[in-house]
């Protein structure tokens, strides 16, 4: 008898608890059938409201992909060579693509081909690669379009590649 009497206050104790979580009436009088209607419809909206978050964050995700691509299509669209002459024989360089394969490599040997010493330099591979530098040419007679070439060349060259046609202006190779 006193097994009775602990299961039905221990099943009162979880109804209770129960009308407390789904925010029923918590009149000792309702019956079991209702709390467990409003327990049920109350797991129902939980089980709505939990799609509607799933849903809201793959949206989020696939905006995030989105903009991810957007950002890396611009980075890597990006082609930019500038060269401008200070004076004779010495330029300012600056250029801007993607990254990957060894462009710093690459740009440095089509230097050595075309005899121009770096004499200051920055470079960066934080968004795609970027180097600015100053550069010295051995020929006085190099010109703008020449050392362009070369870099344009050299940045559009992939991993491991050899250049089919080579400038070697150097008088003492």
């Amino acid at each position: 008898m006193a097994c009775r009497v602990q299961k039905r206050v221990s099943l009162r104790r979880r109804l209770h608890i129960l009308r407390v979580l789904t925010n029923s009436n918590i009149n000792a009088n309702i019956n079991r059938n209702s709390t467990a209607k409003s327990t049920f419809l109350h797991i129902q909206k939980l089980k709505v409201e939990l799609e509607n978050v799933k849903r809201e964050y793959e949206n989020l995700i696939a905006t995030r992909r989105y903009y991810i691509s957007l950002l890396n299509n611009n980075v890597n669209d990006n082609k930019e060579v500038k060269i401008e002459k200070i004076r004779e024989g010495t330029f300012m360089m600056k250029v801007t693509c993607e990254k990957g394969g060894d462009k710093l490599v690459a740009i440095l040997e089509g230097f050595e081909k075309i005899c121009v010493n770096v004499e200051q330099a920055r470079v960066s591979s934080e968004n795609g690669f970027s180097m600015e530098a100053i550069i010295v040419a051995e020929d006085q007679n190099l010109d703008v379009r020449d050392v362009k070439e070369v870099i344009l060349k050299a940045i559009g060259k992939k991993s491991g590649e050899e250049g089919s046609d080579e400038l070697n202006k150097c008088s003492h190779l």
